[in-house]
């Protein structure tokens, strides 16, 4: 493996063509609550990120019912009608307890999705999370229907731990259809997927682990000190300890991207979940954002640069 090799192409949905392994997560489009839709970022913002990420063949995009209350989707769905080529929407349903007919309620919250990205199909379609109010077993036939119905080319899980991800597999597989991928919080502060074996059973059985927030949600991009926090409930999440303890890994982020012509850190980070052999979806609010976050897909760590970054990374 050398720096100038290129990241291969994933083969997300079953019969498409392979795309680059890089998606843009759309959980800041529109949310004012977490993210501060409005403030500091607007709708023009949003649209100069998807014009930016698909002129450069990032053609993914991962939203949910829930991001901004259904405007991430409306967004998507806007700026997909004037869009200049054809591109991947994932999408999510939400395991609320008020959701009582639960496998009728994925669909029924499918269609919901379809009418705000006005679209007849989409590309994958994933359960967010677990729930006691919709078993893996329940999931598997709902998902399977939603393929069945053609409402969907693919489906997948989210948040599935190794069992949960599988009795969602073999349901599906007795079915005849593939579980395309497994959506979960991955990055150098985040290593439970390798550390559960989760990673390498995804690997055995052909699944895609979709790596949300995997420049952990801005924190590995070098901006952030315990002197000069993240704002909004970022700083509750991230400790002033916490970021203490990070900055030897920011360290080692920086020299690494000096060493292949200057790549920032959360460029040597992203690049890093791929070398993982995963398909990170890092958010972007402006046009600048996801101009970095393209970066990540033009290069390729090489294996010594790998095993520095797991060890940088391993208590943290």
């Amino acid at each position: 493996m050398t720096g100038k090799q290129m990241p291969s192409p994933i083969n997300l949905i079953p019969g498409e063509p392979a795309i680059p392994p890089l998606g843009i997560g759309t959980w800041s489009w529109g949310d004012r609550v977490f993210w501060g839709f409005g403030s500091t970022y607007t709708r023009s913002d949003l649209r100069a990120v998807f014009e930016s990420s698909i002129n450069a063949g990032i053609v993914l995009f991962d939203t949910a019912e829930v991001y901004g209350m259904g405007r991430s989707e409306r967004f998507l769905g806007e700026f997909i009608r004037t869009a200049t080529r054809q591109v991947i929407i994932a999408t999510k349903y939400f395991p609320f307890p008020r959701r009582l007919k639960r496998e009728q309620a994925v669909l029924a919250a499918l269609h919901g999705s379809l009418r705000r990205l006005g679209l007849d199909q989409v590309d994958l379609y994933q359960v967010h999370w677990p729930s006691p109010f919709l078993s893996p077993e329940e999931a598997g036939r709902a998902l399977a229907a939603a393929v069945e119905e053609g409402l969907t080319k693919a489906v997948g899980v989210s948040n599935y731990d190794t069992e949960q991800m599988l009795r969602t597999y073999e349901v599906l597989d007795r079915r005849g259809i593939a579980l395309a991928s497994n959506q979960v919080e991955y990055s150098l502060t985040h290593r439970q997927p390798e550390k559960s074996g989760l990673l390498d059973r995804c690997k055995e059985l052909g699944v895609t682990l979709i790596a949300y927030s995997p420049i952990a949600q801005g924190i590995l991009s070098g901006r952030y000190t315990a002197e000069n926090p993240p704002p909004g409930r970022r700083k509750q999440k991230f400790s002033a300890d916490f970021l203490t303890r990070l900055q030897p890994l920011l360290t080692t982020l920086k020299e690494i991207g000096e060493k292949h012509g200057g790549k920032s850190p959360a460029q040597v980070a992203l690049n890093w979940t791929i070398a993982k052999g995963t398909l990170p979806i890092p958010g972007a609010k402006t046009a600048s954002q996801a101009d970095d976050n393209i970066e990540a897909v033009r290069w390729l760590l090489e294996e010594s640069d790998v095993a520095r970054l797991d060890e940088a990374s391993l208590y943290l």
